[in-house]
């Protein structure tokens, strides 16, 4: 299989689909590797690494959309990238296409195999490609947070860990998932005083033991978010459904209860966000201000720390590349339901319901298109 690298242009994003590793992988075992140029100095990687695995160096993304079979990237494609898609090449990233309908039409009317990194699962129901950027966005949501809460920031000014003789912050937690318990982790080795909201019981009694009872857990319900909400001085949305839009949990006027300067940090804006005043920002304006809370939405948060993000994403990705390259889509999913899952389109239909599900369009089971 001819598989292509393109260099990833949303605002700031400095990881790459393929570390040299996965390709030496790919091509050792027969494949072609093509990487646009410069595609991996954001992480550090000069195409001379590219090369010495097995690469071939092309000059731009035209390049790789025109000549490759399966297009491997690490964010959805943008929109100066849609022209550049081929009718029924495989594009194998983090989708997110719950909240994009204008790039969902695309896949659709290019018949695009758009193989989604966050819906994959593996055997326990595990979202095995999703777990590490949510490990890394969780640990980053405490420390651009605590960033922020600082007054030239537009923050109340508080220390996340306090000092002797005045009380730490209140970091509030909203899902108990892999963003939340990392983030949880962070706030609480910061000395912060650290609540997690979560309607999964058994999962607030993992935490509580984890933690020998140092985080205060909550069953999540609308008293208990006020209440949270009340005396956060940063609140972290953590809430994950599966290729469907994040629940507005926080509405505007539950925003209005919280102190002036509070930051929230909503890691789930690439699902739409659990805020209902959330939207997209990026690196380069990350922060806006609404009833005096500091919002930090920022769709691609592990972008910002893109060594570690690439070779963690990479870790996961390799053996499903090798899969799919080795055995072709069809046959890839077949023998892989939990690969099955990660298809979002095929032949012009979406085939993840609850993509289907968050825009209002008809749902195809991938098998009825075999």
């Amino acid at each position: 299989m001819l598989i292509g690298i393109p260099k990833e242009v949303k605002d700031h994003e400095y990881r790459v689909g393929m570390t040299p590793a996965s390709v030496h992988s790919l091509t050792d075992a027969g494949h072609q590797v093509m990487v646009e140029d410069g595609a991996g100095f954001g992480s550090g990687i000069p195409n001379e690494d590219y090369v010495a695995a097995g690469a071939e160096i092309v000059p731009d993304a035209a390049a790789v959309y025109g000549r490759a079979e399966m297009v491997v990237k690490v964010k959805e494609p943008v929109a100066s990238e849609y022209p550049l898609l081929k009718r029924g090449q495989t594009l194998f990233t983090y989708l997110h296409l719950a909240p994009l309908p204008e790039l969902t039409d695309v896949l659709l009317e290019r018949e695009i195999t758009g193989i989604a990194y966050e819906t994959i699962e593996d055997t326990a129901g595990r979202l095995p490609l999703l777990t590490p950027m949510s490990e890394v966005a969780g640990r980053m949501a405490v420390v651009v947070g605590a960033s922020f809460l600082q007054k030239a920031h537009g923050g109340r000014g508080t220390l996340i860990a306090g000092v002797p003789g005045v009380p730490a912050g209140d970091v509030v937690v909203l899902g108990g998932g892999i963003v939340g318990l990392n983030a949880i982790k962070m706030a609480y080795g910061l000395g912060a005083f650290v609540t997690v909201l979560d309607t999964n019981l058994d999962r607030l009694r993992e935490i509580d033991d984890l933690f020998h009872g140092g985080v205060t857990t909550l069953a999540s319900n609308q008293y208990n978010l006020r209440a949270s909400l009340r005396r956060a001085d940063l609140f972290i949305g953590a809430v994950l459904i599966p290729g469907r839009s994040a629940p507005k949990l926080v509405t505007r006027e539950m925003l209005s209860l919280m102190k002036d300067g509070a930051v929230v940090v909503d890691v789930a804006v690439d699902q739409g966000g659990c805020l209902e005043t959330t939207h997209p920002t990026t690196h380069s304006n990350p922060t806006y201000v609404v009833d005096g809370v500091v919002h930090y939405c920022v769709a691609n948060m592990p972008g910002a720390v893109p060594r570690t993000s690439t070779f963690a994403l990479n870790n996961a990705t390799l053996p499903y590349a090798l899969a799919l390259a080795k055995k072709g889509v069809l046959k890839a999913v077949q023998d892989d339901p939990g690969l099955e899952l990660g298809v979002n389109t095929y032949r012009g239909h979406i085939t993840y319901q609850a993509v289907a599900d968050s825009q209002g369009r008809p749902y195809k089971p991938f098998k009825e298109l075999l």
